[in-house]
């Protein structure tokens, strides 16, 4: 790509206009719209979520009954020496435990269900929501950024989902349910127990801010720490780091990263160290008061021993809800700095998108006048302006018709404006001002899929997966019979040097197809895009970084690939172009002049000021 976009930071440019992220918020957002855009997770999965809460409340009543029947034990069953008594009420606690532990595993399984099925929902989403994004964010945001949203944010919200919201309602239940067995019991001892009860909000709301503050600064440092990785130890960066000799310099740079993203998850994980120490000394507090009272109404015969020692028993099931909702209450607070930047990238807006109403049938040009052969679609551009910022266009009143089945050329200095030009026929960007049609319809008027589908594109930057060759050339069309993939490589003239290789189509091409040559690479890629067979194919620099021998290989395949087909070819080098049927000279936006090869010549304008310096060069060479 010959065009450099500005950094996110800066943009103010169609398609990420309205992509702004607060990545410097100073708290989280636990607004009504934010908890019921979580809760809408939980939809799909309503009748599961229902059953974890009916089992919740279940178990929240079975877990009253051991102290109760401990009452009946020390208050029925030893005073009158009752053995048939004691042992029913010792077996009836046991089968309430029992009961509530198998009822446990049912509640986990649920909760494991619902929290799987919602990460793999969200995940599911979010890519296909990246998807749909344009180029200009993946140009712009930091690399290793998508991949730390995508799988540590996503995974760090599965603990919300699986536990915090169930040991929420599971804590709700268990608190309300005691506090009504209590006050049943006695109301001065419960009215004495939630006394202490404030004691254990107090601090929360301090500590939800620290842990938040902690969690948000995480998040951002593991992203930077992917994106290390990514830079570094993907190939090209690879390579790049060995070629100047960087290894000390990344590794410092990783290690720094690293050091402090340990020092905030240390932070985070301790910050709630005290505010557990105060609940728990809170927490003692309660039964030493009911001791007290409680053995003052015993002296004055308002109370058993049975009853106190009950009381104590679901004292602990009275503040441990309430101590875990107040740490509840933190860990959400944590949570939502997840959700927050999850949800940035589900609020971005795909700015290039299907118009309502738009076609899917792309319009292909039958007409006699077509050159023999030819079956496509012209392309033509009608006062195109475009701008990656508003204050500095890239395209001016830019006007030229492609007719079908033939080939035009775009020549002219490093950013002019070439690149953008073949980007708006995908549109991979949209213009800013005028129309790009194809067949008299404007490409906004096409669905992307029918769009894109009729359309291929061979870069200088040939891309190509980790995998076999077959596997990257069955890419373009996973139909493809054995026969149409050889007769593909053939016309791209790498059939023989693929059959040539141990194993064949079944090679493995390395990372970014490192094992294969720039020469061999730029043929699979033809290779690729004549598998596709669209009617329109646009070549951008694809012979500019190759030695003699292989432009020689590679311009054999552009003529197969562009037979009969419209085409938009860029080239530095004006000898791949010289029997275009037009060359369009684009200079600082603008097409400043036009014609065929020898037209251009006679002119004596930038075209034949280029030719002459790049022959001249050549000639000296």
């Amino acid at each position: 790509m010959e065009e450099r976009v500005e950094p996110m930071s800066k943009m103010g440019t169609p398609g990420m206009g309205r992509m702004k992220f607060d990545e410097n918020s100073e708290k989280p957002d636990l607004s009504p719209a934010m908890l019921r855009r979580i809760a809408s997770y939980f939809v799909p999965y309503r009748k599961r979520t229902l059953a974890v809460f009916a089992v919740l409340l279940v178990t929240s009543l079975l877990g009253l009954l051991p102290p109760l029947l401990i009452q009946q034990i020390v208050d029925r069953a030893l005073p009158g020496r009752d053995m048939r008594l004691l042992t029913f009420l010792v077996l009836a606690s046991l089968a309430a435990t029992i009961v509530s532990g198998t009822l446990g595993v049912l509640q986990s399984y649920l909760n494991t269900y619902i929290s799987q099925h919602i990460v793999y929902d969200m995940k599911n989403n979010m890519y296909r929501h990246l998807q749909s994004l344009p180029l200009s964010f993946f140009s712009n945001v930091k690399q290793g950024e998508v991949i730390t949203r995508m799988t540590s944010d996503i995974a760090g919200i599965q603990g919300v989902f699986s536990g915090t919201l169930v040991s929420f309602a599971s804590n709700v239940l268990i608190l309300v349910s005691t506090a009504v067995t209590l006050f049943i019991m006695n109301e001065k001892l419960a009215i004495l127990s939630l006394c202490v009860l404030p004691l254990f909000a107090a601090p929360t709301r301090r500590m939800g801010r620290v842990r938040w503050k902690f969690a948000r600064q995480t998040q951002e440092k593991l992203g930077q720490q992917n994106r290390i990785i990514e830079e570094t130890l993907g190939i090209s960066g690879y390579l790049l780091m060995k070629l100047f000799a960087r290894e000390s310099r990344e590794y410092e740079g990783f290690r720094e990263a690293n050091a402090e993203t340990t020092r905030l998850q240390i932070r985070e994980a301790t910050a709630g160290r005290w505010f557990m120490m105060l609940v728990g000394t809170f927490g003692s507090i309660g039964p030493m008061l009911i001791y007290l009272y409680g053995g003052y109404l015993f002296i004055q015969g308002e109370i058993t021993v049975g009853a106190i020692i009950a009381f104590v028993a679901l004292l602990g099931r009275l503040y441990g809800p309430v101590g875990q909702l107040t740490n509840l209450y933190v860990d959400i607070k944590r949570s939502v700095a997840l959700f927050q930047r999850i949800f940035e990238y589900f609020d971005l807006v795909p700015e290039i998108a299907d118009r309502p109403g738009a076609s899917p049938q792309f319009p292909v040009n039958a007409s006699a006048d077509l050159p023999a052969g030819a079956s496509g679609s012209g392309i033509e551009f009608r006062n195109v302006g475009f701008a990656y910022r508003p204050d500095k266009p890239a395209l001016r009143g830019l006007s030229f018709a492609a007719k079908p089945g033939t080939v035009t050329a775009l020549v002219g200095p490093s950013g002019a404006g070439k690149t953008t030009i073949t980007q708006l026929i995908p549109r991979l960007y949209d213009v800013s001002e005028g129309s790009v049609s194809i067949g008299g319809a404007d490409v906004r008027s096409l669905t992307l899929e029918s769009l894109r589908s009729n359309i291929g594109l061979v870069t200088q930057d040939t891309y190509l997966f980790n995998g076999s060759i077959r596997e990257n050339l069955l890419y373009a069309d996973e139909t493809a019979d054995e026969q149409r993939l050889i007769a593909a490589c053939r016309a791209a003239y790498i059939h023989d040097f693929i059959t040539g290789l141990p194993d064949g189509y079944d090679t493995l091409v390395g990372n970014r197809g490192i094992k294969l040559s720039g020469g061999e690479k730029q043929r699979i890629a033809i290779a690729r895009v004549l598998l596709k067979n669209p009617p329109i194919v646009i070549l951008d620099e694809a012979t500019s970084a190759l030695d003699t021998r292989s432009e020689h290989y590679v311009q054999q395949a552009m003529k197969s690939l562009l037979h009969g087909k419209t085409g938009i070819v860029i080239a530095h080098r004006l000898s791949t172009v010289r029997g275009a049927d037009q060359i369009l000279v684009v200079d600082d936006g603008r097409i400043t002049e036009r014609g065929r090869h020898a037209e251009l010549l006679a002119q004596g304008g930038l075209y034949k000021e280029l030719h002459d310096k790049q022959f001249a060069a050549q000639a000296q060479d």
